[in-house]
């Protein structure tokens, strides 16, 4: 093991500490939005592997996210399915869906594949309002609190505990977050490096590229899909929002604020992006009550200033300053 692995390993962990170390000293607002964050961080790392990393383009995720969403969702509220059943139904869902998708989407490149992706995903958005009966589309599903629990033996298990679903949101985020670094550090994550970096030369080595990228697409969707399942089991809501085209937009604005092809990257984007919209608008309602000023207004500045200063992301820039170690 060299240096930078080494200090690499030391750093993930140490994230994954303080995650678990701030479950018992946050405040009860925020420890319900960090749980959230986590949850969404998993999405914007799903996305990462295939944007950051195989240098794809899509704005076409919000359909992985919401397969997921609705793959889990819909089975316990129509079927009374529980907890472990909707997430492996969610995960199926993510899967088939990204393989299809990847089979159709991967025939085109560039800004062919990005608005193809964008064509699938509108087709799901429009779907959830086709099948409005089982979906109940803008109002969407609540799922009832008895039903998001585990049972091991007499034992229940409350996902709807703060604490509980606190630490299990940090478990999947943890799972995602070693498994991704396991991937982008082996020979696959190399291939789809080379391949964002020169597709041609990469397949003139003999790599099977479309197949490369096809894995990368399902893996992605798969990751994607688990977040979904997870949000709707730990936080009990589906709704159509999820399926939009802003959810595909979100990750890609997460992985770029926090850097893109970095592992850690989507975890401080999304947490900075939230508090950044969040934060601007209670300092504007704390100090400037009678100002007609938009927080996104402050939002917006505080974006362009990013990327003036940290031009690939926050670890991203950091990265190629400081600290070459980063994964």
């Amino acid at each position: 093991m060299n240096g930078g692995t080494g200090k690499a390993i030391a750093l993930h962990v140490a994230v994954i500490a303080a995650l678990f170390a701030l479950n018992f000293v946050l405040p009860a607002y925020h420890h319900g939005v960090l749980a959230r964050v986590m949850v969404l961080a998993v999405f914007a790392m799903g996305y990462n592997l295939l944007f950051g990393y195989a240098g794809l383009l899509s704005l076409g995720h919000a359909m992985f996210f919401a397969a997921g969403l609705y793959g889990a969702g819909l089975p316990m509220v129509h079927f009374g399915w529980g907890v472990p059943a909707a997430f492996a139904a969610g995960l199926v869902a993510g899967i088939l869906l990204s393989l299809v998708i990847g089979l159709l989407a991967l025939r085109t490149k560039g800004v062919a594949f990005m608005i193809v992706t964008m064509m699938f995903a509108q087709v799901g958005y429009l779907l959830v309002y086709y099948f409005g009966s089982w979906t109940r589309g803008d109002e969407g599903l609540v799922i009832q609190q008895q039903a998001r629990a585990l049972h091991f033996g007499a034992t229940r298990l409350d996902l709807t505990e703060p604490v509980t679903r606190y630490m299990t949101a940090l478990a999947l985020f943890s799972i995602v977050l070693v498994a991704t670094l396991i991937v982008v550090r082996s020979s696959f994550g190399r291939v789809l490096i080379a391949i964002r970096e020169n597709e041609e030369r990469t397949r003139m080595l003999g790599y099977d590229t479309f197949a490369n990228k096809l894995a990368a697409m399902v893996a992605s969707g798969a990751i994607c899909a688990a977040a979904g399942a997870a949000y709707v089991i730990l936080f009990g809501y589906v709704g159509s929002t999820f399926a939009s085209i802003q959810y595909s937009i979100l990750p890609l604005l997460w992985v770029l604020l926090g850097g893109a092809a970095t592992t850690l990257g989507p975890l401080v984007g999304t947490v900075l992006m939230f508090y950044l919209i969040d934060g601007s608008g209670d300092l504007l309602k704390t100090y400037a009550p009678g100002w007609n000023i938009s927080h996104l207004g402050i939002v917006g500045v505080a974006l362009i200033l990013l990327v003036l200063f940290f031009p690939k992301g926050i670890l991203g820039t950091i990265r190629d300053r400081w600290a070459r170690w980063l994964p």
